[in-house]
């Protein structure tokens, strides 16, 4: 009868100690292990080479890593990577390498697909299949990292939680991710290195405040009324605008972060200088900076990209009252890389027929 092995990298290095105890390891061997698995990120035991044969081979019989590979690489015209990530499953992620004059940005994904359905968003169309687990997520850091090395020369500088998927409908892999990602037994990185992109779940944002987390909060926010929130977001609904501004601002009085709110503009529906108004008194309300997005349009063309006209006095409008405003520049738009674009369009996805909503 075949037994099924467990993922070594769900444990925690004090229950693989234990576990060693049981067996009659000593239980240094846990820390050499979990070293191996996320330090010198080991997608094998033989590769465990201070341990004993004896131990690797015991290690193969009863665990498994279920490690994630790059299935499939496309690089962009403004040299953004987009690379189709391939899961111990079959199942398929998007990852995405952003490269800027001073930053090096690694977009990563929480789940298969999405559990939302936002009408301007290519990844809202797919089915969530699940979530993914925190060891998936740093893998995904862990070969977009290795892709800057490799193509460009250069190191990861930040991380946005922007690709597939919500990730505060993920909450405990996705900490457990951070967690490794910014741990000295792990990558090391700062916390305020990485942001957290959600479409408003309030109970969560308040959660990430009680936790007092260290990371940086961004809202995809596209609407500063309930009603046209709603036509666009369905979350908002049962998250409104008045709910989020109250958790956002305990989420601020927490952890002192200013959140980010993340404004794309869509023509004729949102980039009004009234909506900029409704932009302005909204933020108002919450500790905040605003960037605002080009829209990358989808192949349904329900919502189409603002004029650059239309966009520069909504912008200009916000600068001229004070608040604090990025525009922010699509980028991998040629490969379908662009925010709001992923929807595993690759040879892998297409062979697998992932299903859409």
């Amino acid at each position: 009868m075949s037994v099924t092995k467990k993922d070594i990298r769900g444990f925690s290095v004090l229950e693989l100690e234990n576990y060693f105890k049981e067996k009659g390891e000593k239980a240094f061997r846990a820390k050499q292990v979990y070293q191996w698995l996320w330090q010198k990120r080991a997608t094998t035991f033989d590769e465990m080479s201070n341990l004993s044969k004896e131990l690797r081979e015991f290690l193969q019989e009863n665990f498994s890593i279920n490690a994630v590979s790059i299935s499939e690489m496309q690089i962009s015209k403004d040299k953004t990577i987009k690379c189709a990530m391939k899961l111990h499953d079959n199942y398929v992620v998007e990852s995405v390498l952003i490269p800027q004059d001073k930053r090096m940005t690694a977009c990563i994904s929480s789940q298969v697909g999405c559990s939302l359905t936002c009408k301007f968003c290519a990844t809202g169309k797919l089915k969530r299949m699940r979530n993914l687990n925190a060891d998936e997520i740093f893998d995904q850091v862990v070969l977009v990292r290795d892709a800057a090395k490799e193509k460009y020369g250069a190191s990861l500088s930040n991380i946005v939680y922007m690709g597939m998927g919500e990730p505060l409908l993920n909450y405990t892999e996705v900490m457990r991710s951070i967690e490794k990602i910014t741990s000295q037994t792990g990558l090391g990185m700062s916390a305020k290195k990485i942001t957290v992109s959600t479409a408003g779940v309030a109970k969560m944002i308040v959660k990430m405040g009680e936790d007092q987390v260290k990371f940086n909060l961004a809202l995809s926010l596209h609407a500063c009324n309930d009603e046209k929130r709603n036509q666009i977001m369905p979350i908002n609904e049962t998250n409104s605008l008045d709910n989020l501004a109250d958790a956002l601002n305990f989420f601020y009085d927490k952890t002192g972060t200013r959140v980010t709110f993340e404004y794309i503009a869509f023509k004729d529906f949102n980039d009004s200088l009234k909506d900029a108004k409704e932009l302005l008194d909204f933020s108002r309300r919450v500790k905040s900076k605003i960037n605002i997005i080009e829209y990358n349009p989808i192949d349904d063309g329900e919502y189409q990209q603002t004029s650059p006209e239309r966009l520069d006095a909504f912008t200009q409008f916000l600068l001229k009252n004070g608040v604090i405003v990025n525009l922010r520049r699509s980028r991998g738009k040629d490969i379908d890389a662009a925010c709001g674009q992923l929807a595993n369009k690759n040879k892998l996805a297409d062979e697998l027929s992932i299903p859409k909503k």
